[in-house]
């Protein structure tokens, strides 16, 4: 049957990035993921492609994974018998966020009956920011200036070293701008400080833009990098993402990517590593956060690369040979769907697919609120702003519903 639309040339085959060994023994074959969100949901597919056997341990049955996966384990990240449950029914156990108490896997790894993936010593760099800080920069990698701030004294000796401003985050729980916050005095963090007892402080980076280096690795080594990209945040979250990241030469994706793997092999990671960085106007890139999962800045690589991240993680956790992660296209890019007015997402999603064909959506399942993250949308092709333009169009439609714009697209008409 003949395609709507000519699908673009691809580009020409990327360098094989890959390092380390490329052969080992069989990997596992049952694979448990702790919590039950979005990501776990999209990697659900690929393990079937796999024949891997997932579990998936979820607070409620309702949760984004668990409504749709073949078998789920009530019970909490935080409950280690639940967690001690779900690693004795499987080989490996990986995870759809950090929050895991790093106590409870160390003991499973100690006794060595199932295998942790990420391992909590590498774990503990994505859980505590303070930890990640003072490792990182022992290591010599880029990093902001800061503080650990233990009292108001020392919060406002680095408001006046910093020249006045930071941003203050708390070690461990923030996510999508959550714990995150830019002061002027003191007083501004003194109820975090008296709730956590110590926080991270920055300076605040005068960034051009937010970069994002994805790596992946296995345990025993071989790993491989997938091209850097561009992000943009919306009230502190990811909004939308271009892959390759717009004007960025060979030479800095190169040492990018070069940096995003050695803190995978510094840290021992397994399985998928995001590095999110600062890209400051001398060109340089200072490392913001990291995350040992598949990441909203990687979601393009499921319609965009030969091997999307989700594959790539299970690959990685279950010690399989890594993917290629060669693009499919010259450009690729993704808008998160973040909740508006419609409850229904199916018209908007009807009419997104009508109008555009060549439209990938990935929908999550999950309640409607407002700003609340409940899919993506991907597109692949030459021009980044042809592209975000129809996904940003397709994002209106579905989050708002097809009454929300007035000059929709004609039925097949790509653009």
């Amino acid at each position: 049957m003949p395609e709507t639309s000519p699908r673009p040339a691809p580009p020409e085959p990327a360098a094989d990035t890959r390092t380390g060994p490329l052969t080992g023994p069989r990997g596992a074959r049952s694979v448990g993921i702790v919590g039950a969100g979005q990501l776990a949901r999209m990697m659900l597919g690929p393990a079937i492609e796999l024949d891997l056997t997932t579990i998936v341990l979820a607070t409620d049955p309702a949760e984004s994974a668990a409504a749709v996966a073949a078998r789920v384990r009530p019970g909490r990240h935080d409950d280690e018998q639940a967690v001690r449950d779900l690693a004795a029914d499987v080989e490996v156990i990986t995870f759809d966020h950090e929050h895991v108490p790093t106590e409870i896997l160390e003991r499973i790894q100690r006794e060595g009956t199932t295998a942790v993936r990420p391992g909590p010593a590498a774990l503990v760099h994505a859980q505590d920011k303070l930890v990640m800080r003072e490792r990182l920069s022992a290591l010599g990698h880029p990093c902001p200036r800061w503080w650990r701030i233990s009292t108001g004294d020392d919060l406002a000796a680095a408001l006046e070293t910093a020249g006045g401003r930071l941003v203050v985050k708390t070690p461990r729980g923030g996510y999508d701008a959550h714990g995150v916050r830019i002061i002027e005095q003191a007083d501004q963090a003194e109820d975090w400080l008296a709730e956590h007892g110590e926080l991270l402080a920055e300076e605040l980076v005068p960034f051009t833009r937010e970069l994002s280096a994805q790596v992946a690795r296995r345990p025993g080594g071989e790993a491989t990098a997938y091209p850097v990209v561009q992000s943009v945040q919306k009230d502190g979250v990811c909004y939308e993402v271009v892959a390759p990241a717009p004007g960025i030469d060979h030479s800095a994706q190169q040492r990018i990517q070069a940096l995003a793997l050695a803190i995978a092999e510094d840290l021992d990671v397994t399985g998928m590593l995001a590095v999110e960085l600062f890209e400051t106007p001398e060109g340089e890139v200072l490392v913001n956060e990291l995350a040992m999962r598949p990441h909203n800045t990687g979601h393009w690589s499921m319609d965009g690369a030969v091997t999307g991240q989700f594959e790539q993680h299970l690959r990685a956790v279950a010690d399989q040979p890594l993917g290629s992660t060669a693009p499919l296209a010259p450009t690729a890019v993704m808008v998160n769907l973040l909740g508006g007015t419609a409850e229904d997402l199916a018209p908007g999603a009807h009419a997104a697919l009508a109008a555009d064909p060549a439209l990938k959506i990935h929908l999550y399942g999950k309640s409607v609120r407002p700003g609340r993250k409940i899919g993506h949308v991907t597109l692949i092709g030459e021009d980044a702003a042809d592209l975000l333009a129809r996904a940003h169009r397709a994002e209106r439609l579905i989050v708002d519903g097809p009454e929300s714009l007035t000059d929709p697209l004609t039925p097949g008409e790509p653009r």
